[in-house]
This record gives C-alpha cells, sequence and structure tokens, in this order.
C-alpha cells in the first residue's frame, strides 16, 4: 500500500490550531504519512513544522488567484486535505475545485462577531459545513454547531493539549511569584488575548470586589490584544490590584506557580490554560460556556459568563478554604487523566484519513 500523503491547511494558525497541526504532523509522520502544512510564513516561524519532518509550503490567509494557486499546487496528489478552521476549509475546498480529493475540516473554536459581520460568519461557517466530508468539531457545542449549518458527517474529537512541563519546586515556584510581585498574598491567573470576548472587562469589576479582602489577591493577566490601553486605565485609575505582563512563553510556570486560574470567557471549547490548570492541580473558577462544563466535569468551581459578582464570591469561597482548593487540586487531576491524549488524537484523525482515503484510491 502506497505511503498516505496528506495536508494540513491553516489561515491564521491560532495558538490552538498551530500547537495541534504540530503535534498532529509530527505524529502521522512517526507513522510513516507524508505531511504538507500549509500556512502563511508566519505562523512556521511560530511552530516550526519543518522540525517535525513536515513539509512546509508558505501560504498567505488570502483569496487572491496567486495564494490559491500555491494552495491548489501543495494539494495536488494528496490523499486526504485537512483544513482548520472554517476560513481555511473555504479556501482548501476553492482550491481542490474539480479534484475529488477528500477534506477534513476541524472546528476548534468558534468566530465573534457582531452586526453585520455576524452574517458574513454565519455564510462562512455554512460554506465550510457543507464541504467537509467530515468534519471534527473540539466540542460537543461545536458539533452541534456544525451540524446546524449543514455539515453532512460531524463528529466530536477532542484535541489534546501537550502536558505541561514545569519545575515544580517549592523554590522555583516562589521564585516566578517574587518576579510578578506576588509574594505574601494570593495570586490569581488569567490568560489570554486582550480581547471583549475573553471577558476580562467581568475580571475587573471582580477584582474590584475582591480588594476588600486581606490579604488582597493580585491578579495577573498574561496577553496582548487592541483591549489593552483601556484595560490599564481602568486598572491605573480604579487602582485595582492587577497586571498585565504580556505574551508569556512560560505560561505552565505561570500556572504552577498561581493559587488559583481563572478564565471568565464569553465562549470556550477546550481551553489550553484550564487543561494545565487541571493537570496541574491549580483550582480553576471559569465560566459554564461552550465546551469547558463538558471538559473540567465537577473538578473546577463555573460561574455564569459576565457576572462579576458570582465570579468574586467563587474566588472568594476558595481563598478562604484550603481544604476545598486541595479537594479539587486532586479532583482536576482526576479529571485531566480522563482525557485523551495526543496519541488519541492522532489515532482518531489517521482512522478519519483512512476511512475516506481507501474508497478515493481504490478508484484511482
Amino acid at each position: 500500500m502506497s505511503q498516505l500523503r496528506t495536508v494540513q491547511v491553516l489561515g491564521g494558525g491560532g495558538a490552538g490550531s498551530g500547537a495541534h497541526v504540530g503535534s498532529l504532523a509530527a505524529g502521522l509522520i512517526a507513522r510513516g504519512v507524508q505531511v504538507t502544512v500549509c500556512a502563511p510564513a508566519a505562523v512556521d516561524r511560530v511552530h516550526d513544522f519543518s522540525a517535525s519532518g513536515a513539509r512546509f509550503a508558505a501560504v498567505p490567509r488570502r483569496g487572491d488567484p496567486v495564494s490559491m494557486a500555491a494552495l491548489r499546487s501543495a494539494c495536488l496528489g494528496a490523499d486526504v486535505v485537512h483544513a482548520h478552521g472554517p476560513h481555511a476549509a473555504v479556501r482548501a475546498a476553492a482550491a481542490l475545485g474539480g479534484l475529488r480529493t477528500p477534506l477534513v475540516v476541524t472546528w476548534h473554536g468558534r468566530g465573534h462577531a457582531e452586526g453585520a459581520l455576524r452574517r458574513v460568519r454565519h455564510l462562512l461557517e455554512a460554506r465550510a459545513a457543507r464541504t467537509a466530508a467530515v468534519l471534527l468539531g473540539t466540542s460537543s457545542d461545536l458539533v452541534d454547531r456544525a451540524r446546524r449549518r449543514g455539515a453532512r458527517d460531524a463528529r466530536l474529537a477532542p484535541v489534546a493539549a501537550p502536558a505541561p512541563r514545569t519545575t515544580a519546586d517549592a523554590a522555583h515556584r516562589d521564585k516566578v511569584r517574587a518576579e510578578l510581585g506576588s509574594m505574601g498574598v494570593p495570586l490569581l491567573l488569567a490568560a489570554g488575548s486582550l480581547m471583549p470576548r475573553h471577558g476580562y472587562g467581568a475580571l475587573l469589576d471582580a477584582a474590584r470586589l475582591l480588594s476588600t479582602l486581606d490579604p488582597v489577591p493580585q491578579i495577573v493577566i498574561a496577553g496582548e490584544g487592541r483591549e489593552r490601553a483601556a484595560l490599564q486605565r481602568r486598572i491605573k485609575g480604579e487602582r485595582l490590584p492587577v497586571r498585565l505582563i504580556g505574551v508569556r512563553d512560560d505560561l505552565a510556570e505561570l500556572v504552577a506557580a498561581a493559587d488559583l486560574v481563572v478564565i471568565p470567557s464569553r465562549w470556550e471549547a477546550r481551553s489550553t490554560l484550564a487543561q494545565n490548570a487541571l493537570r496541574t492541580g491549580t483550582p480553576l473558577v471559569a465560566t459554564a460556556v461552550g465546551g469547558t462544563p463538558e471538559l473540567v466535569g465537577d473538578a473546577a468551581v463555573l460561574v455564569p459568563y459576565g457576572d462579576a459578582g458570582a465570579l468574586a464570591e467563587a474566588v472568594t469561597g476558595l481563598l478562604l478554604d484550603p481544604d476545598r482548593r486541595a479537594l479539587l487540586a486532586a479532583e482536576g487531576r482526576a479529571q485531566a487523566a480522563g482525557w485523551p491524549t495526543e496519541e488519541d488524537t492522532i489515532t482518531h484523525v489517521l482512522s478519519v484519513y483512512d476511512e475516506l482515503a481507501q474508497p478515493f484510491n481504490r478508484t484511482r
């Protein structure tokens, strides 16, 4: 049997989807699959897909004739093309026009558009869903969304985040906390792009309520984005116990050093931050949205999105109850032990490829 040839298509290459494609490429290559990754050059500079043995083709995230010709050229001869996200799916489907190559699509998340752009997003998702031979959703609500958009075959395919590698000794933890100015006070960690969908406005509202505690907890937010200036103005103007520390490459170390992890987002699929928190045994407070309840089960405290009072109350309750924090730490590790591994993820995706590619190969 000839070597299976796959092409992975990325658009903007968000942190989660880019890391997944890197992991997937390495695992597939280890199993004898030929992998080409098509993505903007900037995405490869972050994830270095070639390091795993994949062929990399620099394809801009555009629909102009030159970019589409480059994408079609990379896909010629593939047994399966796998696009990550609706935008990448639509471009891949157009590039495959006239070819019988099966298209697999993974939805890692969902867009957050308002007004007229919301309708455009709906149409993009519908087109992506209908062009996929198989659509894989990383959470059950994404699978349901794909079916509503017209997907012929939508399946749940949880994506495993790589297990965090941290230096867990107390001395290193204290060093991290000292660098953040959090010695002697509780440290709360949030992380993600500084965008409205991540709910940092409500987190700052909760920080104001938490300022009445003694000692006052320190909230650290790792990430960058267009809300930075507005958030910083609020922090300074209201004298909130919050620090914006920018993008960090030591997120696992920050999680291990924190007393609590907080995720106030409007929506998440399988948050990498939540996965790191439960694996590390750091208690988690998160909004009960998207795939989060499915991911964490009873091993975290869940609150409604946008409810600063409930968020502050949940944090306060945990800070005042060390036994409850210890129980959540144990429950988190037990919950994480039942998640699919990277190996499970690769095995599942490869089974989908084999299912689609075999009938195709028999008719070539």
